[in-house]
């Protein structure tokens, strides 16, 4: 079974960015990365995704809406992040 679509939203110089990529990464998860640190399109397209966002990152995985950094670790430690990136 192939993995999920995974789009990230992130800024620049963004520690919880970092985090999310960085356990996305040791998970062997490929991703789509978004930087909307000077807004434009993307911006837009992730405000669309997730009207109610006001941080990054913003991550989606497939259908799912993970939320945030604190989101994707807490999914991992519930031992339920596995089973998302496997679709």
């Amino acid at each position: 079974m192939s993995q999920p679509h995974i789009d990230i939203y992130t800024k620049f110089g963004c520690g919880y960015c970092f985090r999310a990529k960085r356990l996305l990464d040791e998970k062997g998860a490929d991703y789509h990365e978004h930087d909307i640190t000077m807004g434009g399109p993307k911006r837009d397209e992730m405000m669309q995704r997730a009207p109610t966002a006001r941080t990054v990152p913003q991550i989606f995985i497939g259908d799912t809406y993970v939320g945030g950094s604190d989101e994707l670790a807490a999914l991992e430690r519930a031992g339920k992040l596995d089973a998302l990136l496997e679709g």
